[in-house]
């Protein structure tokens, strides 16, 4: 096995998952950074308006990045569990066959995007003086969807072998130059909103060509090679049943932001830019919880292929202590030095005191996510992800749409529309733990008999 790796069916499972995740951690934060740093530079150098307009975009990129994300751990959980296994030929399989669907439909993201942002963010109701800079913004950033759905496809296979430091450095390297760029193009070159987008395509295009050199060399079992690009029907039918439903939660659970987003419209140009600014929270946060979950599904899915029975509750239950407290820990940072946050997007005072509303209630919810979404990433390691699916819709998507209309009509008050994330979340945790412990007991009784 590689130095870089990390052995997932042996050893202590706290030190191991923490290994596994913290450069992990830092690459989630990265990707979060290329949307983040174009709010900065613009807010900071282009004024008010060109914030709002790159700010009320973040849904949206949330919606399409979501969906390739989303698919990508399908290839993560399926590739874990054959290298679990010791299936080497399957696990090359897969890795070809993943590399050629994760293309597509960056292909496929890019083009239904292109066509139907504007129509989008006209039916959220943005803003007349935002709408020109949100759309020029947004179609731009879509071009580089393929090499978004390319790097998170090599993410998830250097992943699913216990290799995070990679991706990490390939990110860093993109990231860099992403904020180099973003400078030039807006401060020396005046682009402004497109001069942002133009800096973060570039960068996602670097990232996906470092991660798929390093996949031409990495170990036979999951190298990427040239003549073996095809697609097997079967390891494209594991993969798709495990990635689309996560992509489409993760999708839907955009959709259902829309909503909150519409609500948020109804307020002042002041409200909707320091919501804009404070959202930035949101990727920041979940993107660090979220690296914990990826570890969770890839300790689950290779101890089940390697009928570890033992160490699956284990990987669920420190996967879950982990993203609690680094939630915990964050929103208290938030609550505390909200300001400062804000003041890295924005130097005007009124668009601070807006976004602290959302900072001031956030702040106190994000760590009851973690009880919801490690749980559909532990049932998605024992294979299953379309009943998660179905239960974050009804939860945290159908419910969030039911309160914008019923609460949130009837007091009309910020506080009212940002108070539904943790009712929601608490809601969909209940189910989807109870799901898992479910699933967990059928799993194992198998691997028994």
């Amino acid at each position: 096995m590689a130095r870089a790796e990390i052995n997932m069916t042996e050893g202590n499972l706290w030190r191991q998952i923490f290994r596994y995740s913290v450069p992990l951690m830092f690459s989630n934060v990265l990707q979060v950074l290329f949307h983040m740093s174009d709010i900065a530079v613009v807010g900071r150098f282009s004024g008010p308006t060109a914030l709002g307009a790159v700010g009320s975009t973040a849904i949206l990129v949330t919606l399409f990045t979501g969906f390739i994300m989303g698919v990508s751990s399908g290839v993560n959980a399926t590739a874990a569990r054959y290298m679990g296994a010791q299936r080497h030929q399957d696990t090359r399989e897969t890795v070809h066959t993943s590399a050629i669907i994760c293309l597509l439909l960056g292909i496929l993201v890019m083009v239904l995007g292109l066509i139907f942002s504007r129509p989008i963010l006209e039916l959220l109701g943005t803003k007349d003086e935002l709408i020109d800079g949100a759309t020029l913004y947004l179609r731009i950033y879509l071009l580089g969807m393929p090499a978004l759905g390319i790097f998170n496809f090599g993410n998830a296979v250097l992943s699913a072998a216990g290799d995070t430091k990679r991706p990490l450095y390939f990110l860093s390297t993109a990231g860099v130059i992403n904020v180099i760029l973003n400078l030039f193009f807006v401060i020396v070159c005046h682009m402004s909103v497109a001069g942002v987008a133009l800096a973060s395509i570039i960068s996602q295009y670097i990232s996906a060509v470092l991660i798929l050199l390093s996949l031409g060399k990495a170990p036979e079992n999951y190298a990427l090679r040239k003549n073996e690009l095809r697609i097997s029907r079967d390891k494209a039918g594991q993969v798709l049943s495990l990635g689309l439903p996560t992509g489409f939660q993760y999708s839907i659970f955009a959709i259902a932001n829309l909503f909150i987003q519409s609500g948020v419209n109804t307020f002042d140009a002041l409200m909707v830019e320091g919501n804009s600014a404070a959202a930035n929270a949101d990727g920041l946060i979940y993107d660090v919880m979220a690296a914990f979950y990826t570890a969770c599904t890839s300790f689950i899915s290779q101890n089940l292929g390697a009928k570890k029975k033992g160490r699956i509750l284990k990987c669920y239950g420190i996967s879950t202590v982990y993203s609690f407290g680094i939630a915990a820990i964050l929103g208290g940072l938030l609550l505390i030095f909200g300001r400062e946050f804000l003041s890295i997007f924005t130097t005007d005072a009124s668009v601070i005191d807006a976004g602290m509303h959302r900072l001031t209630v956030m702040g106190f919810s994000y760590a009851v996510s973690a009880f919801m979404d490690n749980a559909i990433a532990a049932s998605r390691g024992l294979g299953k992800s379309v009943i998660p699916t179905v239960i974050v819709i009804m939860g945290s998507c159908v419910f969030r749409i039911i309160w914008v209309y019923t609460i949130f009509a009837h007091f009309g008050t910020i506080l009212s529309l940002y108070l539904l994330y943790i009712f929601s979340w608490s809601l969909t945790a209940i189910a989807e733990n109870i799901y898992f412990f479910h699933i967990y007991r059928k799993q194992t009784k198998a691997l028994e008999a």
